[in-house]
């Protein structure tokens, strides 16, 4: 499932450029490469949640924070960047999982964790991860469909 959500956004982005992957068609939304830099940070911070058990250090925090939070940080600091640039993030950080679910028994993916203040599972987290990425697809397909024709 997780493949599939992310073939299906590779294909939504399919060559954007710079100044496509930076449009914000107004004052506080996201870009479309703050959004694929976004659903990478996500899913870099439930490694270092569950598979690591911590939390981002000090380095993770800086490097992924403005992609975490979007709003003013990232269009402040998410822009300039390649396709290229988005495509290898969400590849690194999906590589990693994926060689950690190998190490993985179906049942660990039952076990209860607390996600927030809320009795979860690590199913449900990762359910989750491409629940996220598949609602911020949406968005860039609207967003592609409002960029200015050249």
């Amino acid at each position: 499932m997780m493949n599939y959500a992310r073939l299906t956004t590779l294909n939504a982005i399919k060559g954007l450029t710079i100044e496509q992957l930076d449009y914000l068609p107004y004052r506080d939304s996201n870009s479309i490469g703050a959004l694929l830099l976004h659903m990478a940070a996500v899913e870099f911070g439930f490694q270092v949640e569950l598979f690591d058990k911590r939390k981002p250090n000090k380095h993770e925090s800086e490097e992924w924070g403005a992609a975490y939070q979007l709003g003013d940080l990232g269009r402040n600091q998410i822009k300039g960047n390649p396709l290229e640039f988005y495509i290898e993030k969400l590849e690194k950080v999906r590589s990693r999982t994926l060689e950690e679910f190998k190490k993985r028994s179906d049942e660990w993916l039952y076990e209860e964790v607390l996600w927030g203040n809320n009795l979860s599972n690590n199913y449900f987290i990762w359910f989750h991860t491409f629940e996220d990425e598949i609602n911020h697809r949406g968005q860039i397909r609207i967003l592609r469909k409002m960029l200015p024709h050249s």
